[in-house]
């Protein structure tokens, strides 16, 4: 049913299905309808928050399934998510969420409108392709936006009922993805960038999403600078049994910069530092 494309970091190359994000779009998004028509959580001002994430997750499954399709440039799918910022930024302005943001250790800022048309896009655009820009090793894309997931559905209260079957089916594909067995495809990792963003912004909890998603930060600034200045794209080289790079461009060459690593040692390294910047978001 999938179209088969091959593991470059397993030895012979095997052929593995791709795209199975599409079924966390449409099982979550089938949740949240019915969460809808049982009104929960409660709608307010005639706006329902889970109608605004399924919409959002609609979209940025849609999103990841045309880059799967036509394999669009970033230069063009970078600004994709401001669309699906649309339907957010109606939902802050009916409910007069705060457009304050709290950094840790300093005063919080009032941005005013802007909030509603810099912030909110802003925060959509950079978590859902910063997400998107680490993976290709089984298990990178699926387990750290769980670990994310799990972090804002315990500071989110009430609003946490919206992520139940969403976590579930996307630590269903995660176990699959870590054993090699699918990859969830562009379709997933847009779905669940715009799932971690916009459930943030519904919920009030955009400090916490900022800290918790660091190292994604870290990563896509670490490609972009060396990009720009060098105009050389990260690479690992795989032996057979271990991954390894002779340069520092991404999150993943950094780690394995002459220093000889398996797939899933990598992940776990990477998977552990966002354990770390969840845990801190936490605290802090």
């Amino acid at each position: 049913m999938f179209p088969k494309v091959p593991d470059y970091h397993k030895p012979n190359k095997p052929l593995v299905p791709n795209g199975l994000g599409v079924i966390y779009v449409l099982v979550s998004v089938t949740y949240l309808f019915a969460l809808y028509y049982f009104n929960q959580p409660p709608a307010s001002n005639n706006v329902s928050s889970a109608l605004t994430l399924a919409v959002c997750i609609l979209f940025g499954g849609f999103m990841g399934l045309l880059d799967d399709w036509m394999d669009l440039r970033w230069r063009y799918k970078a600004f994709f998510p401001l669309i699906a910022s649309i339907p957010l930024v109606s939902l802050a302005i009916k409910l007069g969420l705060r457009t304050s943001l709290t950094i840790p250790f300093f005063e919080p800022l009032d941005f005013g409108l802007l909030y509603y048309f810099l912030v909110i896009p802003l925060i959509v655009t950079v978590t859902t392709n910063t997400v998107n820009q680490l993976g290709g090793l089984n298990g990178l894309e699926t387990v750290c936006p769980a670990i994310v997931l799990v972090g804002l559905m315990v500071v989110s209260g009430e609003h946490a009922v919206m992520l139940y079957v969403p976590l579930v089916v996307w630590l269903f594909l995660a176990i699959l993805n870590f054993q090699g067995k699918i990859f969830v495809g562009n379709t997933g990792s847009f779905a669940i960038g715009i799932t971690l963003a916009s459930f943030a912004i519904i919920s009030d909890v955009k400090s916490f999403l900022i800290v918790s998603i660091l190292p994604y930060i870290f990563n896509s600034v670490l490609i972009l600078l060396t990009y720009f200045f060098y105009k050389s794209k990260a690479q690992v080289v795989f032996d057979g049994k271990k991954l390894s790079s002779d340069h520092k461009r991404s999150l993943v060459t950094l780690i394995t910069y002459y220093r000889p690593l398996t797939e899933r040692q990598v992940v776990v390294i990477i998977s552990l530092l966002f354990v770390f910047s969840t845990f801190t978001a936490l605290l802090v």
